[in-house]
Order: structure tokens, then sequence, then C-alpha cells
């Protein structure tokens, strides 16, 4: 059973940076794509970014769209998300997953995934 951990998460005023990280316990985990989602108090689980293993290909969600990047390291089966010129709004746990079968039209879907981190807060405040 591959187990996803996140960590990086933390308390930033608006207009800072954080680096969230996700590391694979298998090492011979070969996702097709990961993902990050978040969850804010009282909302759903909403789609941030997620990256294609093999080729690289990205998407992101148009609230996160040119101030996020994910990528990743394909050797150490680690994804990575920059988040710059963060807002209030982005307040919320944020989740790592994968999946090694999941369809590109499924990809933003949460239920779609196999594999979940146990999350990390991320708290953008003054």
């Amino acid at each position: 059973q591959v187990q996803l951990v996140e960590s990086g998460g933390g308390l930033v005023q608006p207009g800072g940076s954080l680096r969230l990280s996700c590391d694979a316990s298998e090492r011979t985990f070969r996702p097709r794509a990961m993902a990050w989602f978040r969850q804010a108090p009282g909302k759903d689980r909403e789609f941030v970014a997620n990256i294609r293993w093999n080729g690289g290909h990205t998407g992101y969600a148009d609230s996160v769209r040119g101030r996020f990047t994910i990528s990743r390291d394909s050797a150490k089966t680690t994804l990575y998300l920059q988040m710059d010129n963060l807002k209030p709004e982005d307040t919320a746990v944020y989740y790592c997953t994968g999946d090694p079968s999941i369809i590109t039209s499924e990809m933003r879907n949460p239920g779609a995934y196999a594999y979940w981190g146990q999350g990390t807060q991320v708290t953008v405040s003054s």
C-alpha cells in the first residue's frame, strides 16, 4: 500500500510563499498522474493542480493559475507545489494524491484517485 506524506505547510502572510512537498513511501510507485487538492472548513475538497508523471503536462484551477506551480522529481517520486502571492482564500488543508491508472478526463475528480496523503495545513493571514 502506497503512503503519501505531505510537508511544508504553515502560517504565511498575504503575498508570501510556501513550498509543499509530497513523498511516496514506495520508490517503485509509478503514478500516471499526481495532483494537489485542498479543503477549507465547511467546503468540498477542490482541485488545485495536477501533473502527468510521464511528460510533465500540468493543469491548474483558475483560482491558482499564475501563482502556483506543480512539479515532480521522478527519481524520488516526490511531488511539489510552489505557492506564490498567497491570498487569505488559499487557506485550507492541502492534500497530495496519485493514481497509477487514472484517465485524463478524471484528473480533476478527487474520487478518481486511489492514494491520498494526510494533508498539511496552509494558513494565509496577517
